[in-house]
């Protein structure tokens, strides 16, 4: 041991880096665990009220803009996911109804899956006006912006409906009317011959009153359009007269082929001066637009009976049309055949067989009259042996 206590070979203790000078624990010192340095003091900007309140205010706008992100990614994924629909649905959207109601019908009939997500798509968009009324069809899956556009789109469902050619005024009034899918009353039947029969395209809801608006508007052009080409010469001297003839053409044949050579039959006496006996004259001098009852046959004394448009008692042209012809009737009538035809009697094969001389039409007659016989007694026949079985 040296002089200062240290074991020999070894130096005492000298200051550390910083200058301060080493101090010797004892083992048990050493043992304890060291206590931890002071937290520095707080700076006095620090415990400034506008700093803390500026800290808070910008942490609040933070958290807002986080919210606000996670609620559009939401929303935007909730607008574009598939909707809960698994197979087609059909829905009316109904006249006046706005953005909101419209979300609320949608969602009660399990087209879109939030309301909420739909009025802020709408509203952000600014087209809650732009949403149209009608009936719609949503394809299973439809997300919302499949579901808004079409709304947009306004490409509701569309319906047809046939009027039939040779349909009187009151047949088409009365098919428009049986239409459930239509609304509205029609005050007043239409002038015969003032609509066009042909298939027309409507939504559901439309009035019936708008179909009838189409088909006279749609009469009126193409009369114009068919007078305006007609070959010169014809004894006709108004359109009037041209629909007027066409409907008797129209309910004489409903081949397409046979309609100018009807109508070169008409054409030819009228020019000749000779009546035209056309059977459904007789028909609407009795009945109207109403049409024969099917049980009802045309008896010999029918033939006879005179009314206004019963043209085997009348000279030339009824007052008005039986009926509401077709563009083909018209077109034939405005362009006939060129023959020298003057008769024309069914043939029993949906056609009819025509002459130039009345010996002919008669032969043909007579031959059609044998065709009707052979009918119904086959017709009887089988009535005979339907009844044997039965019994």
């Amino acid at each position: 041991m040296s002089s200062n206590g240290l074991p020999e070979g070894e130096s005492p203790l000298q200051p550390d880096e910083t200058g301060s000078p080493i101090t010797l624990k004892s083992p048990r010192q050493r043992l304890e665990p060291e206590q931890a340095p002071r937290a520095p003091k707080r700076s006095r900007h620090a415990r400034n009220p506008f700093v803390v309140a500026a800290n808070a205010f910008f942490s609040l706008i933070v958290l807002t803009f986080l919210a606000a992100g996670a609620v559009i990614y939401w929303g935007s994924s909730e607008y574009r996911r598939p909707g809960p629909l698994t197979e087609p649905q059909t829905v009316l959207i109904p006249n006046g109804l706005g953005s909101n109601e419209i979300a609320s019908l949608l969602e009660r009939n399990g087209v879109i899956s939030s309301v909420l997500v739909f009025r802020l798509a709408v509203q952000l968009q600014n087209i809650g006006d732009d949403l149209k009324a009608g009936e719609y069809l949503f394809e299973s899956g439809s997300t919302m912006n499949d579901v808004v556009a079409k709304l947009e789109s306004g490409k509701s469902i569309i319906h047809k409906v046939t009027l039939p050619e040779g349909f009187s005024s009151l047949q088409i009034v009365e098919v428009l009317r049986n239409n459930e899918l239509l609304t509205g009353d029609i005050e007043e039947v239409p002038v015969e011959g003032s609509l066009l029969p042909d298939t027309y395209t409507f939504t559901r809801g439309t009035q019936r009153g708008r179909i009838i608006e189409q088909m006279k508007s749609a009469q009126a052009a193409a009369v114009n359009r068919i007078w305006s080409g007609r070959v010169r010469g014809l004894p006709i001297s108004t359109p009037d007269e041209l629909v007027t003839l066409a409907s008797i053409v129209e309910k004489e044949t409903g081949k397409a082929d046979e309609r100018p050579r009807v109508a070169a039959v008409f054409i030819n006496r009228l020019d000749r001066g000779m009546k035209l006996q056309s059977d459904p004259t007789i028909i609407y001098g009795l009945f109207g637009g109403a049409g024969k009852p099917k049980d009802r046959p045309i008896y010999k004394s029918d033939i006879e009976k005179a009314t206004p448009y019963n043209t085997y008692v009348i000279d030339a042209l009824p007052p008005g049309p039986i009926a509401n012809p077709g563009v083909a009737a018209m077109e034939a009538v405005a362009n006939p055949s060129t023959t020298d035809e003057l008769f024309f009697v069914a043939d029993g094969t949906g056609g009819h067989a025509f002459a130039k001389t009345l010996d002919e039409h008669n032969r043909n007659v007579r031959r059609w009259r044998q065709i009707e016989a052979e009918r119904r007694e086959a017709a009887r026949k089988r009535a005979a042996e339907g009844e044997a079985e039965q019994q």
